[in-house]
């Protein structure tokens, strides 16, 4: 596929008014996207496993206005307007107008909903602006009885993908592939796609829970980070070890071997954060207890036996993932020694997921 195939039909009717609904889950790199060019374009392939309780809901209501030289918006976040949500909206909008040109027709009202702290090393953005492309995307498949699931799901990944890089990953499940890779048929850098091949039972269910240990605002944004790639002195041997990781995740999906899984997720939880400590200018996400939670997962799995890994986002919170039949003694080392080092002891229990889907409502 290429950008002039989401450019629709000019003869399409549009309604003049109505609402939409999408829930659309965040999503955990396994393989780190990080770097960046052109239009919201991967400068490697990335992984991730979709998440299904850290959702974001959006409600999209629509009526049709009269002045059409501008856009017509406003972001309502439980409930209250959002409005430094706004410009990075209007941005969105700007760059997916070739593809959705009746965005300056409407007045739109965004009503939105995240079950999990905003901003704070879990993709809220991904899962943001993947629920609202979908819903924008509905009015279109509104007026074009013929646009297909398929393509109305692809459509929606390259709309998300000019939002929030990461949100391309969050709308199929369970695990998704983002950037073209030679090895895997119809990757693409314009979209997301679901990993066909087959996962091996181990990774069925596979538990996420999130520790979390700092729900502030990041001291550094997710698009400065990425920018700064540009000029790092080890971007390039970066790009190349996140192809080589790809494929060889894909390989260890398949086959079941949690050992190698365990060593790879580390690796890339501990590269992504280590090329943003030898950035220009360099900075820090993790916490002191970021790595006091790291040091004991090691040293329980050590003693226990067990399968349970890390992971990390751009942030300073800790992925724990492992499988299904760990979980009551994972969340009794959670409770007994690493609640003490997140943030109100909060933490999330949650699970791999299908994907956004839909919401009717009587």
């Amino acid at each position: 596929m290429t950008e002039k195939e989401f450019i629709p039909p000019t003869t399409l009717s549009y309604p003049e008014k109505g609402a939409y609904t999408w829930e659309a889950p965040s999503n955990i790199a396994l393989v780190k996207y990080w770097g960046k060019y052109g239009e919201q374009l991967p400068k490697n392939p990335s992984v991730s496993f979709t998440l299904s309780n850290c959702k974001t809901t959006t409600t999209l209501k629509f009526q049709k206005k009269e002045n059409t030289e501008k856009f017509d918006f406003q972001v309502f976040l439980d409930g209250e307007r959002a409005k430094d949500f706004e410009p990075k909206i209007a941005v969105f909008f700007e760059r997916i107008l070739p593809y959705l040109p009746f965005l300056k027709d409407y007045s739109f009202r965004i009503e939105t909903h995240n079950s999990f702290p905003h901003s704070s090393g879990i993709a809220s953005s991904a899962s943001g602006m993947s629920a609202l492309a979908l819903c924008l995307l509905s009015i279109e498949k509104d007026a074009n009885t013929n646009l297909k699931n398929d393509y109305f799901t692809q459509k929606a990944a390259f709309l998300a993908r000019l939002g929030s890089g990461s949100a391309t990953r969050s709308l199929q499940g369970e695990v998704v592939i983002w950037g073209e890779h030679k090895v895997i048929e119809n990757s693409s850098n314009l979209y997301g796609i679901k990993v066909e091949s087959s996962i091996h039972k181990n990774f069925k269910n596979y538990k996420d829970t999130v520790l979390l240990v700092d729900k502030g605002q990041k001291t550094v944004s997710s698009s400065l980070g990425h920018n700064l790639m540009i000029e790092h002195p080890y971007a390039e041997q970066r790009f190349e070890q996140a192809f080589s990781n790809t494929k060889k995740l894909l390989e260890i999906l398949e086959s079941g071997n949690l050992d190698k899984f365990i060593h790879l997720i580390e690796s890339e939880a501990l590269t992504l954060h280590a090329m943003m400590m030898t950035s220009s200018p360099y900075f820090i996400l993790m916490q002191p207890n970021t790595l006091a939670i790291i040091h004991k997962i090691w040293q329980f799995r050590k003693e226990k036996n067990s399968k349970l890994c890390f992971t990390l986002d751009a942030g300073a919170n800790v992925h724990l993932l492992y499988p299904a039949a760990e979980e009551a003694k994972v969340l009794d080392f959670i409770k007994n020694q690493l609640v003490a080092h997140c943030q109100k002891e909060q933490y999330i229990c949650d699970h791999v997921g299908k994907g956004a889907k839909q919401l009717h409502f009587a």
